[in-house]
């Protein structure tokens, strides 16, 4: 049964994609119902898989190399919480798209991609991890581009290039680590890593570091985060919710896969995810700090919540047989964060419909007197600032822990905790800044006065199925954080037996000693926000202070260094290419030299007929004239040869 629902998972949403176009034929509000009901097939089959045991199915041949499944316990987890997601998205999708137009498309590819993510949780080896992972790209990038702006266009560009350079360098990886082990089976790479010869520990260090630069390129990690803070203000709101909450997920499963299964304690490579955790992690904050455009300020958001999950990803590795907090940590917050951004965006959507922009300046006070959105926003920005008594604490609880029993262990064994201590340090930080900018929102949106000429909306500003959703998000939140010992932590014990966790034991989540570390962000957040965001990133305005944008526009790492990298590289591809190209020409060139000069009379025409009835020259006098280009470049083309062959 547990292989006729992964089969079920992965095509029912692709087959059931082209319907929408008929539907929509007939009638819009048929297709509206369909795509609802679409998403809630898969949630059940779901949430049956999550109680059935694990299972493998392989079908051989398909694709050259055959597609190989295996329901893990953190597959079936994110798999059960996509299709959660997709509900939520599918509920909110047609009031959102109430006076759009080309909705079908949106539609065909938001069924698509939702059957790749799920071939991609259900994966049982990487090179199915790989195709399907590529066909989310591919599917995916429709959403971004849907609205068809300038801004849109552009960020589906920036979209597409990394996720098509991403998976280019994933499949060097793969094939790398293909030809390196022998196998790509997520069951028989710990044992293939472990022989490996000594010698070629480089080699499987390199083809990790391509895997690396694939997954971290879709998770949204330094330095391959451009566009994320790109795409999701100028896609639909309920995409944005699914890029942010879910897709971003896939390529921390494969830096998980990856982590777990090739390079398990081992000290380099969890220092470079270490590394850019935290560097993602804390940048992500600071541009959220300085945003004044709500959704983008959620996406750099983003980009920090996922540095928190590598950072739990690395600590894993350094704490080894003793790593069940930051195993749970991890999973936890990947599963709240999803949730989270889908209580967040569809707010945001809510505002975005009503008052059509996304400007803080003009959006302020517009909430004031919605209590439900004010509501259900709240508890969503509190969970994930870590507020005790809501999910995003216990989950940041557990990645906290697991970094002090590290420095714990550093300690007793009477080694320097330096570097480990200022992590911690920057994890705290970090989440005060996460505190300081949803203030920063929420106060913002729901306590502010209201803008000037600010456009008021209809009375009824969000529909029923939104308010669901909404309201459904946020007791999940809320539940889940007073109830963490009889709901979370089972849950992560659960799916973290994927990790090769231990058992762990029970955390005290409102004990002073946990509490403590809560408390401490959320001060450094209190102080950013009155003396960073209230001083520095605001001015007066006439009667009004207003936030002001105070990120420097030279420090934009896609139009600073990547597209001129970009064009740099396209240039000298192009030209080593006419080179190369100009090769076969001189040897044409030479040898009609050669012959002209021994025997002349056979290029030279005896009849007027040898010009053709087109009037064509002869080749000689054809090579003459090109003759001083080509031959420059030819020259050049060798002397470049020579020099490499002599290197």
């Amino acid at each position: 049964m547990a292989q006729g629902l992964m089969l079920f998972l992965i095509l029912f949403p692709m087959a059931m994609a082209p319907v929408v176009f008929p539907l929509r034929r007939r009638d819009r509000g048929l297709r509206d119902r369909f795509i609802q009901l679409v998403p809630l097939a898969e949630l059940a089959a779901a949430l049956v898989l999550l109680f059935l045991p694990a299972a493998e199915l392989i079908l051989p041949g398909v694709c050259g190399l055959g597609l190989s499944f295996a329901a893990g316990s953190l597959g079936r987890l994110l798999a059960a919480v996509a299709a959660a997601l997709w509900v939520g998205t599918g509920a909110v999708s047609p009031p959102y798209f109430a006076s759009a137009e080309g909705c079908n498309r949106y539609y065909f590819f938001w069924l698509l991609t939702q059957g790749a993510l799920m071939g991609v949780f259900l994966a049982g080896d990487l090179f199915t991890l790989f195709v399907f992972f590529e066909m989310m790209s591919f599917t995916s990038y429709v959403w971004v581009a849907q609205n068809e702006t300038p801004q849109a266009l552009r960020a589906a560009e920036t979209y597409l290039a990394v996720a098509v350079i991403g998976g280019m360098t994933l499949l060097v990886g793969l094939l790398w680590l293909g030809h390196l082990l022998g196998s790509l089976e997520f069951a028989r790479l710990p044992e293939l890593a472990a022989n490996l010869a000594a010698e070629d520990r480089w080699e499987l260090y390199g083809a990790g570091a391509c895997c690396l630069v694939g997954f971290g390129a879709k998770a949204g990690m330094f330095p391959l985060h451009i566009w994320l803070p790109k795409a999701h203000p100028v896609a639909p709101a309920p995409a944005s919710a699914l890029l942010s909450g879910i897709l971003t997920k896939s390529g921390v499963f494969g830096v998980l896969i990856v982590s777990r299964f090739l390079f398990w304690a081992d000290v380099p490579w969890n220092k470079v995810i270490l590394v850019l955790g935290t560097v993602t992690m804390a940048l992500g904050a600071v541009l959220a700090l300085f945003s004044i455009d709500l959704k983008r300020t959620l996406a750099c958001s983003s980009m920090s919540q996922i540095g928190f999950i590598l950072v739990g990803v690395a600590m894993q590795g350094y704490l080894d047989g003793e790593n069940a907090l930051a195993a749970w940590g991890t999973v936890l917050h990947m599963l709240n964060h999803s949730l989270i951004k889908l209580v967040l965006f569809v707010a945001a959507g809510v505002v975005y419909v009503n008052t059509h922009t996304l400007d803080l300046n003009a959006i302020r006070g517009w909430g004031r007197n919605r209590l439900w959105l004010k509501g259900t926003f709240f508890v969503a920005a509190a969970s994930i600032a870590g507020v005790p008594g809501f999910s995003g604490y216990v989950s940041k609880t557990l990645l906290h822990e697991g970094i002090v029993e590290y420095i714990h262990l550093l300690e007793h064994e009477g080694l320097s905790a330096a570097p480990f201590q200022a992590v911690e340090w920057i994890f705290l930080i970090s989440g005060g800044l996460t505190a300081a900018y949803m203030t920063k929102l929420f106060v913002a949106i729901f306590a502010s006065p209201r803008a000037v000429g600010q456009r008021i909306g209809v009375r009824e500003y969000m529909s029923s199925w939104t308010q669901a959703v909404l309201c459904c998000g946020a007791a999940m939140l809320l539940g889940l954080g007073v109830t963490p010992g009889r709901t979370m932590e089972p849950l992560a014990q659960w799916a973290a037996a994927f990790l090769a966790a231990d058992e762990g034991h029970a955390v005290h989540y409102f004990t002073w000693v946990n509490l403590k570390g809560s408390c401490i962000s959320l001060g450094i957040g209190a102080a950013v926000y009155l003396l960073v965001v209230r001083q520095l990133l605001m001015k007066q305005e006439g009667s009004e202070r207003v936030y002001v944008d105070r990120w420097p526009a030279w420090a934009d790492l896609e139009d600073q260094v990547y597209r001129p990298v970009l064009r740099g590289l396209a240039f000298t591809g192009a030209l080593f290419a006419r080179i190369l190209a100009s090769l076969g020409d001189l040897v044409v060139l030479v040898g009609e030299r050669i012959l002209f000069t021994k025997a002349p009379g056979i290029f030279v025409p005896k009849r007027n007929e040898d010009f053709g009835v087109y009037g064509r020259k002869p080749r000689r006098f054809l090579v003459e004239e090109t003759f001083s280009f080509d031959l420059l470049l030819s020259g050049l083309g060798l002397v470049i040869l020579l020099i490499y062959i002599l290197i």
